[in-house]
């Protein structure tokens, strides 16, 4: 299958230049999910490694069943419908650049850094998802720091190696990037520096808010109502604006959805929801409800 111009590998990067927001969830890593999550209507899935343990092959096994030979068959691309990305364990500030190494090279289309505060977080950030460019590219700074070992992650996406190193940057810094760096704004410093940050550092993706650690550090943990933590909601969503950098939410619900796309978040994070319907019909009829 040939891969079309204009035609986009990462569903995250397509539906934020195509439609109003980009749809996500974070999912642990494993078969059962990986095969759920590829049938549903998410542009994405984050897989979460920063809060289970890092097991690599349990990813590489994942990404491996998110592919599904029918929809792929159907599709333009060769690229999973719904597109991994991946949140790594390490905070911004201890510049593990192996982490997104790992990942990138198993094929991922995205990295999730948390705790992102400083413009030098940032930077290492970028840096790490990227092989260095030509000195004289419009796209040279942040200079990549990525390793070469590309084989299976062109293999992944469906590419030859050559064709992988064309489409393997970030977006949206160079335009026809399909990696998206994803920065996570968690406390009250990371929020005063982040004016500097998106000035400073080219190729973030999303700024995802880190609400619950945001809330932790301005001394109202979880409080999501509390008028400052509102405010500071809005802040965010506000200098990304001014940036030109997308504003990410992390827990979007029926009751919040409306509010956060109102305020200009477009990467959201909405979680799948179990039912039990059966079962509860069940334990009506049978007097145990």
């Amino acid at each position: 299958m040939a891969l079309g111009k204009g035609h986009r590998l990462n569903g995250v990067v397509r539906a934020l230049e195509e439609t109003p927001a980009a749809f996500t969830t974070f999912s642990s890593p494993g078969i059962e999910n990986a095969v759920n999550l590829s049938f549903t209507k998410y542009d994405g899935v984050v897989y979460e490694l920063e809060h289970n343990p890092y097991d690599i092959k349990d990813l590489q096994l994942s990404m491996q069943f998110m592919l599904h030979r029918q929809q792929i068959h159907d599709a333009p691309t060769v690229a999973p419908a719904v597109a991994p990305m991946v949140r790594i364990p390490p905070n911004g500030g201890e510049n593990a650049q192996w982490f997104a190494k790992q990942v990138l090279d198993l094929g991922a289309y995205g990295v999730v850094w948390p705790q992102v505060t400083t413009v030098q977080d940032a930077y290492n950030a970028v840096a790490s998802c990227r092989y260095p460019a030509k000195k004289n590219s419009s796209y040279y700074e942040p200079r990549g720091l990525r390793g070469d070992a590309a084989t299976n992650a062109a293999r992944y996406w469906g590419l030859s190696r050559e064709e992988y190193y064309q489409r393997c940057d970030v977006w949206p810094l160079n335009p026809d990037g399909e990696l998206v760096v994803v920065t996570m704004c968690e406390s009250m410093e990371a929020l005063g520096n982040l004016k500097e940050v998106l000035a400073e550092v080219p190729g973030i993706g999303v700024v995802l808010v880190g609400e619950a650690d945001l809330t932790h550090d301005m001394g109202i943990p979880q409080q999501y109502d509390n008028q400052k933590f509102k405010d500071a909601l809005r802040e965010i969503a506000e200098i990304c604006k001014n940036a030109g950098v997308v504003a990410g939410h992390p827990h979007v619900f029926k009751q919040n959805v409306g509010n956060l796309l109102d305020l200009g978040y477009r990467f959201l994070m909405a979680r799948p929801a179990w039912t039990y319907d059966g079962l509860d019909e069940g334990h009506r009829l049978t007097s145990r409800a």
